[in-house]
């Protein structure tokens, strides 16, 4: 009796399929800064300038209009594309690994080059598609990733030099607009609205994060309490607990937090992972308050606050400028 699974060949054909496609991404992707250098230096070096991509769009329509999508459009996208990354030895394995549109999303939505690198290699780590790319660069998540970083702000360099950047980070604020909630809701609301969008959640806070359950109950001595949401972080290899909030940070939050790490880590926890991690998270909080309640307590809680609209990216960037100039002034001091 032939006793084995025939899905083998489903995984060696999807395995190929999927093989082929980054093989052909690839190619394509390489074609299109081979187009763009070669548009580039006739621009540079004629006197027809940027009618150069005009007159390359009509020969393709006159002459081979089978072949689709090199109209002027697309040609002063391969040359934006050529002209950005020229230089750019670092950045040419990673264009490869994204498909057109992700890469157009990021040269047209970044303005430096360490955001770049930054989404570049978040969606290759991520797998982002197209819309969930998108939602990133809409709600600034490098700004406030950056912002999150503290005294720990990455330089280019440093960004290249690190195989898993971006790692996880709890963030110091999450933007949670697609939970379109009304101006009156409760915490109750609150946890329902990111259990009925937690797919979005989860793009949110990062997909190594697994959700486990909801008000999940534990047991210290003959008392039931029951945590607002419970993940596992793959990365982090720890339980991570999110208590919400619907007002500012409290003090006294603090307390309740550690107690349900001290209960998950010993009767949740496996032997192989790490310590549990919690994540107060509040529509507000005062940093000097937040700073006074986590000075004596062990570094496993950590204050987020949540927007329920976009912040405003510009004021987001001056924030970064700032945190950027108060770190390389300090540098320098030192």
């Amino acid at each position: 009796m032939l006793d084995v699974s025939f899905s083998k060949i489903v995984e060696l054909i999807e395995k190929r399929r999927k093989n082929a496609y980054r093989k052909i991404n690839e190619e394509m992707i390489l074609l299109y800064l081979e187009i763009g250098k070669f548009l580039y230096e006739l621009i540079e070096n004629s006197s027809y300038g940027d009618k150069i991509t005009t007159k390359a769009s009509d020969f393709m329509k006159n002459n081979y209009p089978s072949l689709k999508g090199f109209n002027k459009r697309n040609f002063e996208r391969m040359v934006q594309f050529y002209r950005t990354y020229k230089d750019d030895e670092i950045a040419t394995p990673l264009v490869t690994q994204l498909s057109w549109t992700n890469n157009l999303l990021i040269l047209n939505g970044t303005k430096s080059s360490e955001e770049r690198y930054f989404y570049l290699k978040l969606c290759i780590k991520e797998n982002y598609s197209k819309r969930e790319l998108y939602r990133q660069l809409q709600s600034s998540y490098y700004e406030r990733y950056m912002l999150s970083c503290k005294n720990d702000l990455l330089n280019t360099e440093e960004i290249n030099s690190k195989v898993d950047y971006p790692n996880t980070r709890i963030l110091d604020t999450y933007s949670l607009e697609f939970l379109n909630l009304p101006i009156n809701y409760s915490e109750k609301d609150l946890k329902k609205a990111i259990i009925k969008n937690l797919k979005d959640f989860i793009l949110e806070i990062g997909k190594d994060f697994t959700f486990i359950g909801d008000e999940y109950r534990i047991q210290v001595g003959n008392r039931d309490y029951f945590i607002d949401l419970l993940f596992y972080n793959r990365e982090l290899s720890c339980l991570v607990a999110f208590e919400l909030k619907i007002g500012e940070y409290m003090s006294e939050y603090i307390g309740k937090m550690n107690l349900y790490l001290e209960a998950l880590d010993r009767s949740v926890k496996k032997k192989n992972e790490n310590p549990s991690v919690g994540v107060i998270l509040c529509s507000s909080k005062n940093n000097d308050i937040v700073k006074y309640s986590l000075s004596k307590n062990m570094p496993k809680t950590l204050i987020s606050e949540y927007k329920l609209k976009l912040i405003d990216k510009k004021i987001l960037q001056n924030k970064l400028s700032e945190m950027k100039h108060i770190l390389e002034k300090n540098i320098n001091i030192s």
